[in-house]
């Protein structure tokens, strides 16, 4: 398993904590957003997807879904389709504490090492390579 000594300085299953932005950040972001009235609209929705994440509460989900949707950004209102279509699975990931991304980042190695090492040998370097 390779290290990550940002995961190292936090309690085991404890969740992440959002990192402080840099000074140059908090001067720019502003600029930016100001500059780009899109970005700006990403930037609020996705802001206000990390609070109900962060408080595990998926009361606003139907009034954002549908400001995603009515965004006039096609990436967005396509998101919000899919979102839509499993929203039940996307409330219980935001109100629920428990999370399947370990196994989801070692799925997404696994199939990395399949694609660099596809037609070079068998399945014993690859278990060599993931283990």
């Amino acid at each position: 398993m390779r290290d990550h000594p940002h995961l190292a300085k936090r309690p085991a299953g404890s969740p992440p904590t959002r990192t402080a932005a840099t000074p140059q950040i908090n001067e720019r972001l502003p600029r930016l957003l100001d500059h780009c009235p899109e970005l700006k609209l990403t930037h609020d929705l996705v802001r206000r997807f990390a609070t109900m994440l962060d408080n595990h509460d998926a009361a606003p989900l139907p009034g954002w879904l549908s400001e995603l949707a009515g965004s006039g950004l096609a990436p967005l209102a396509g998101l919000a389709g899919a979102l839509h279509e499993d929203r039940h699975a996307v409330v219980q990931g935001i109100t629920t504490p428990y999370n399947s991304g370990v196994n989801e980042g070692r799925i997404t190695d696994v199939k990395l090492q399949k694609r660099i090492m596809a037609g070079r040998s068998g399945v014993s370097l690859l278990r060599h390579r993931v283990a």
